[in-house]
């Protein structure tokens, strides 16, 4: 949860650095946009993870940032792709009008792209769920580094359950994502 959050809010600024349609016509700072997204967007979350857990120790905050900051690259990208896909005619309108840059964000381009963001973002919140189990293996904390214990002490039993719990923890998170996202259309 915390991974994601950390991505979804640190994405923003780059969104609207790497979202052609916003700058008028300059195309240098879009492709810095779209290339830092690019370096971010490179590495896995396990790369990711051995670096934090270097920054900042072994745990679950290692694990946290490591997923936060893959998905500021991969929410980051999708969000610009959905920016520069949406309908530009409510944007027009607002221009019609005399509004200005923030006033046609907040009233032409962010009610358009909520929904779509929000559909990405619990998206996100499902493979950053999936993701977590894997980066305990190399030791950002969270229950990758239970089912590791369990497996260096052959505890099989225990084993059996992590792998159960994740297994069943996805699918409810699948389902309740699901039915948010059948909400938001």
């Amino acid at each position: 949860f915390l991974g994601t959050t950390i991505g979804t809010i640190l994405c923003i600024p780059f969104v609207l650095f790497a979202s052609k349609n916003l700058w008028n016509g300059n195309k240098v700072i879009p492709a810095v946009g779209k290339f830092v997204l690019d370096i971010l967007r490179a590495f896995p979350e396990l790369v990711y993870a051995i670096i934090f857990i270097k920054v900042v120790g072994p745990g679950p905050f290692a694990g946290a940032l490591a997923i936060g900051v893959h998905q500021i690259g991969m929410l980051g990208k999708l969000f610009t792709e959905e920016m520069e896909l949406m309908d530009e005619v409510p944007v027009e309108a607002c221009h019609a009008v005399g509004a200005n840059g923030v006033q046609t964000m907040f009233y032409a381009r962010i009610p358009q792209l909520l929904p779509i963001y929000a559909s990405l973002v619990l998206n996100h919140f499902e493979i950053g769920v999936r993701s977590a189990s894997t980066l305990g293996l190399v030791g950002a904390g969270g229950i990758g580094a239970m089912l590791v214990f369990a497996i260096q002490a052959r505890r099989w039993g225990r084993v059996s359950i992590i792998l159960l719990s994740v297994i069943v923890t996805v699918f409810l998170l699948d389902l309740l994502t699901g039915y948010i996202r059948e909400k938001l259309r």
